[in-house]
């Protein structure tokens, strides 16, 4: 009744079984080490209740939970496993040694199970709890192991299953270390807000409102962000039911409907959103790794978390309005008593004439107007231009041969044999910036690099992670980004061609991030012209404006050296001319 053919995919898979066992066996503190992410070794200490001998064995076999007794607990389950088939999935895919006590004992055990058979069990000195080592995972399955990603983009994945994990539980200490290295050491937090900060920063914390809604079907809190704060890159969205983690796109767009007309399109905010909700009106069991819920009535819960979310968004929005209902509540500056003996009032005297004819001859008034002396110094002397003088008005927008105009920064018009030639200056730059980063994918070149001020990014665990992985192709195209800390990098340098100022730096690195994270391309040529051009289209979204014509001149120079100056790399157009017979029409 309850199968669900629970699969190993990778190391995170097993961080999340131990982690939620360890929960569900009451621990206070839950230590998860691992050696090249996961590969090597996964080991999750917990200081839970412990298992006797008899149960450390039959853990190991299909369905033998402890967390329910009868077909009727299916509807009414309130622990994060109940399948009884992590430890046997695990087993079967690695080596795997546990060693286990429970307070009444006066000694542990310790058992070995290896590709699914029960190796031995002996008693051993142990403390409270229960210490899970997996060795070697996917040992005898070499097709699984050889399709793993590389141990950054693995640990990766442990981080986003490590961080669900520890929302769920402010009280409980966590730890996490890589390689003898320590990532997380998270203690006892006094809220769930401070459990947020110790794992996402604290520049995460102080862009979310808190969100509260008692209904009878459902009660919602948690946080969200702040509209400003919205992000091109998906991170940090998060829903709990029951404290436990799902995902849900349905319910993604309540969140996102309430934020209508507050963000602009392509940027999704952050939330942390905790339903609680009768465990009878709502199915766990319908995915392999539990991360969907069917709910009885899906519709209630979007509108109750659509109008949850707007109503916190609401009060954000009202926070410096001023009540005109309660004067009490107005705060107008009151003006002194002494206030004109500091302040003259007196209005100022205009000089003017009653007689003036603007209809008559204005080379010789009659009688010139009066003007205080202070404006008579610069007042204008006017006087019709004589025909010569018009050219004056367009000085500087002359276009002589073998010169450039910049029009509305947008545009390079120039001479061509058959009229007038208009560049697209964006679309230009990128197809300059494609084939540069082409070049230096391909060939693992070096893009040249421009010194800037150090800019401090918090980029949060998981994306510093990205970047780790990602060095060498950053570096190689200009980058010089380097780490800091444990979740934040320092931006030195970009390569030529994109912005240095700050806070265009500050959102190249979202960028960056949402260009390094995706997957979706898997054959190597495909990938590096995928990666050519979106980096290019960054690269030109981020440049500064061309200030000259010689600036101008550069780029018209490198993007007829292109073999194809005409289009960008996804076919629009660069390039248009202006026949001389379509001028002329106008004319």
């Amino acid at each position: 009744m309850i199968a669900a053919g629970e699969v190993v995919q990778r190391p995170a898979s097993v961080v999340k079984e131990l982690m939620e066992n360890a929960l569900d066996a009451g621990a206070t503190e839950v230590n998860v080490a691992l050696t090249d992410a996961g590969r090597t070794l996964i080991r999750v200490v917990d200081d839970g209740c412990g298992m006797s001998p008899d149960d450390a064995v039959l853990c190991f076999e299909r369905h033998a939970t402890s967390k329910i007794a009868t077909a009727e607990d299916l509807s009414n389950i309130l622990t994060f496993g109940f399948r009884g088939e992590a430890l046997a999935s695990i087993a079967a895919v690695a080596e795997v040694t546990l060693r286990t006590r429970r307070e009444e004992d006066e000694v542990g055990c310790e058992v070995q199970f290896a590709a699914s058979e029960h190796l031995s069990t002996k008693e051993v000195a142990a403390p409270k709890g229960s210490s899970f080592s997996v060795r070697n995972l996917f040992y005898n399955i070499p097709a699984r192991r050889k399709f793993l990603k590389s141990d950054n983009v693995e640990f990766k994945h442990v981080v986003e299953e490590f961080t669900r994990v520890a929302l769920t539980r402010e009280d409980v200490r966590f730890t996490l270390s890589h390689n003898g290295r320590d990532v997380f050491v998270l203690k006892q937090a006094q809220s769930l807000k401070f459990r947020i900060q110790d794992l996402l920063g604290s520049g995460v914390v102080g862009d979310i409102l808190d969100v509260t809604a008692d209904t009878s079907t459902v009660y919602v809190s948690g946080f969200v962000g702040r509209p400003e704060s919205a992000r091109k890159t998906l991170g940090n969205q998060f829903f709990f039911v029951n404290g436990r983690y799902f995902r849900s796109p349905y319910l993604h767009k309540a969140v996102m409907k309430a934020y209508e007309n507050l963000i602009p399109e392509g940027v999704t905010p952050s939330y942390f959103l905790y339903l609680q909700i009768d465990p009878h009106a709502m199915d766990v069991n319908i995915h392999p790794t539990k991360t969907e819920i069917k709910f009885e009535d899906d519709s209630v819960i979007f509108q109750i978390l659509f109008a949850a979310v707007r109503q916190a968004l609401g009060k954000f929005s009202q926070a410096g309005s001023i009540d005109f209902d309660n004067p009490e509540d107005l705060t107008m500056p009151v003006i002194g008593k002494r206030f004109e003996e500091y302040t003259p009032t007196q209005a100022p005297s205009i000089g003017f004439d009653p007689n003036y004819d603007p209809f008559a001859t204005p080379s010789v008034p009659v009688n010139p107007p009066k003007f205080p002396e202070t404006l008579a110094q610069s007042a204008p002397s006017w006087r019709p231009a004589e025909k010569e003088e018009y050219g004056k008005l367009f000085e500087g927008a002359a276009m002589p041969s073998g010169q450039l105009m910049i029009l509305g920064g947008k545009y390079i018009l120039s001479k061509s044999r058959s009229g007038l030639l208009v560049t697209n200056i964006r679309r230009a730059r990128e197809r300059v910036l494609f084939d540069r980063f082409l070049s230096v994918i391909a060939k693992n070149g070096h893009a040249s690099q421009r010194a800037l001020f150090p800019v401090q990014v918090n980029v949060g665990v998981e994306n510093r992670l990205v970047f780790d992985a990602k060095a060498d192709l950053l570096s190689s195209l200009g980058f010089d980004i380097t780490p800091f800390g444990t979740d934040t990098v320092v931006v030195n340098a970009v390569p030529d061609g994109f912005s240095a100022e700050p806070g265009k730096v500050q959102t190249l690195v979202g960028d960056l991030i949402l260009i390094l994270s995706d997957e979706t391309v898997s054959l190597p040529e495909r990938m590096e012209s995928a990666l050519a051009e979106k980096f290019a289209v960054l690269g030109a979204s981020s440049s500064a404006p061309l200030d000259s014509t010689a600036e101008a001149q550069r780029l018209l120079d490198a993007l007829m050296a292109s073999q194809n100056p005409e289009y960008t790399s996804s076919g629009r157009k660069i390039l248009h001319v202006i026949p001389l017979e379509e001028i002329d029409k106008h004319f």
